[in-house]
């Protein structure tokens, strides 16, 4: 009999979601300690950590989870990712299959934007057993970008998805905004409810060779209002035109005015009562360019108020212009999701252009580091040559062939 291999450890909260992700694809246990130790008022695992952990307890068959008292040590044990299939999913809080679909609740105190549970379960889902469908409804779903950081629901499908086209993953993928929400009061919760469907599984993602950033061809972006006016949206959009119209003009940005979420609110007089939650407006843009590589930017109005929509237009623009202009054919919010798709595909040497800017973030450095650690191989790198002058980097990237264990056929 194999002997059992013993637990990778880590240390803090910082990259945990990757690592459980990373664990997951594995199937290496990790320990986790020393979560937010030093904190005096919050220490262990936040609100939005744990619902994670449901989360993935409710699309793989078999994971162990062990917290410590303090909630400062976590000890993760991966099962086998089943996706949607009528045999997975988890009699926790939170967690109930209907239609076919998981329902997953986040709690009212939830602080990050849904893209920060999207992201790794887009890495997830083409490993999956069956297809994944994940109904993110409660009052702590927030589609907006946020102050903590979170892009917003339409750059992942704007600007995250298609990249899984690369790979060689196209069909049925699906993600729907069925009512919108920003930060409601102090960044806490939002009451929006999205569906997220990935029924794309294969067994390998294929080798990529992305060494062409191209130019800008074309900008696309959505402008939406919730709760508050629709001319917010008109004045966001002029603003951000008057930007971006002589980079690329062909410009065009949708506008969505959508009404507040309503959630109970009982009190004594009414118990049958209900309050506004989530009001706010926003601006999320993408810029393609004519390789087919993604550039996104994304601006909400913060909780607190106070900012007018034209600041808001002109933020985001220039975001998006900083973001292209750190070269590279991936923009810095999907080079992590790049790269390790391209670490779990098949046993080939896999190559793409990243700015310098973009390979020396911590969270890209953490990520070659982690993924040593679950042995994967080095990255390599070297100067692009040729007629690019930005100073970008050819990272190459040894896959590990570790595909999908549940799927046999390709």
């Amino acid at each position: 009999m194999a002997t059992q291999q013993p637990p990778l450890r880590f240390t803090s909260h910082h990259n945990l979601l990757h690592r459980l992700v990373l664990s997951t694809l594995t199937g290496r246990t990790v320990h986790i300690s020393q979560i937010r130790a030093s904190s005096p008022t919050n220490p262990g695992l936040a609100p939005h950590e744990i619902s994670f952990l449901r989360l993935i307890e409710a699309v793989t068959n078999g994971s162990q989870m062990e917290i410590s008292y303090t909630g400062t040590i976590l000890v993760y044990k991966p099962g086998l990712i089943t996706g949607s299939s009528t045999t997975s999913g988890a009699s926790g809080t939170g967690n109930s299959a209907s239609g076919g679909f998981i329902r997953q609740e986040l709690p009212s105190n939830c602080t990050r934007g849904l893209s920060y549970y999207l992201i790794p379960l887009c890495l997830l889902a083409p490993f999956a057993k069956a297809p994944m469908k994940v109904l993110f409804t409660g009052p702590g779903v927030i589609t907006s970008s946020t102050p903590t950081g979170d892009m917003s629901v339409d750059s992942v499908r704007t600007a995250i998805l298609p990249l899984f086209n690369q790979f060689g993953m196209f069909n049925n993928v699906e993600l729907r905004i069925l009512r919108r929400s920003n930060p409601g009061p102090n960044g806490r919760g939002g009451g929006g409810e999205v569906q997220f469907v990935f029924g794309h599984q294969i067994r390998l993602p294929k080798t990529l060779h992305l060494m062409n950033p191209g130019r800008i061809k074309r900008i696309r972006g959505v402008a939406y209002s919730v709760g508050v006016s629709g001319s917010n949206n008109a004045r966001m959009i002029e603003t951000a035109r008057g930007i971006l119209n002589p980079m690329s003009p062909d410009t065009y940005i949708f506008s969505d005015v959508a009404s507040a979420p309503l959630l109970p609110a009982p009190d004594k007089n009414n118990p049958n009562a209900k309050k506004k939650i989530g009001l706010g407006f926003g601006l999320s843009l993408v810029a393609e360019s004519s390789t087919g590589c993604l550039f996104s930017a994304d601006v909400a109005s913060p909780p607190s108020g106070g900012e007018p929509p034209e600041d808001i237009g002109k933020k985001c623009a220039f975001q998006l212009l900083e973001t292209v202009s750190k070269g590279g054919c991936v923009a810095p919010a999907a080079a992590s999701t790049m790269l390790t798709l391209m670490t779990m595909g098949s046993e080939d040497v896999g190559r793409l252009q990243i700015g310098r800017d973009v390979i020396a973030d911590p969270n890209i450095i953490q990520l070659a580091r982690d993924l040593a650690k679950f042995g994967a191989p080095g990255w390599g790198i070297r100067d692009a040559a040729g007629e690019n002058e930005n100073g970008d980097v050819i990272v190459s990237v040894v896959g590990r062939g570790i595909g999908n264990v549940g799927r046999k056929v390709a």
